[in-house]
């Protein structure tokens, strides 16, 4: 059996060599130039990519950011689908995020850091279930990201909102205690008091 490829642990990834990670997995500064074909996050030094979203996955997605854009106070701002930087090997590109911009070069910046979100969504859809229930929630809650809802379709198209809140002594995320799921309405006071309307997001 012939040996796997892989590239120089120094050399930048390529539009031909991306999919050849070196041994200890790419860098965000290696890839963070590539001009490829679709969305991609990097997870542990690979370069995953994102398949097409369902049109009720990105209704959804921006429903609840502009919610969230409505409802904000300073000095959190929101964004869709920015690249965060968690660490030199991964640099997830969450749903949703809101962050905390002080102190951030706002015309430079090419990653939001870790440590200054406040909030992670994920719309989950059937290709992302294991990483939006499992690996991401970790992955956030490890690095002390306060808050991090996870919005699932029932099986009966309906919305529901699983929120989560950071506890800090585990450094693992544990079900809102007054509201750990929302449907019809998302009404919550973290990271500031917010009401979304989840049924009009879906109804047509």
């Amino acid at each position: 059996m012939g040996a796997a490829m892989t590239t120089p642990g120094s050399a930048q990834a390529t539009e031909d060599t991306w999919m050849f990670p070196p041994g200890d997995g790419w860098t965000f500064d290696q890839v963070k130039h590539l001009e490829l074909p679709f969305d991609w996050e990097l997870v542990d030094g690979v370069i995953v990519a994102h398949g097409q979203n369902n049109v009720w996955h990105n209704e959804v997605r921006d429903g609840i950011a502009d919610g969230l854009k409505a409802a904000r106070v300073e000095p959190y701002r929101v964004l869709t689908k920015q690249c965060v930087m968690v660490d030199d090997t991964n640099a997830p590109k969450p749903d949703v995020i809101v962050y905390d911009p002080r102190k951030l070069d706002f015309f430079e910046a090419e990653s939001i850091p870790a440590d200054k979100l406040a909030l992670v969504i994920e719309v989950v859809s059937p290709g992302s279930r294991q990483h939006d229930r499992v690996r991401k929630p970790a992955l956030f809650a490890a690095n002390k990201v306060p808050c991090y809802w996870r919005v699932e379709l029932d099986r009966d198209r309906r919305l529901a909102v699983h929120e989560y809140w950071l506890n800090a002594d585990t450094r693992s995320y544990v079900s809102a205690p007054m509201h750990p799921v929302h449907h019809d309405k998302l009404i919550t006071e973290v990271p500031f008091p917010v009401e979304i309307d989840l049924d009009g997001l879906v109804g047509f």
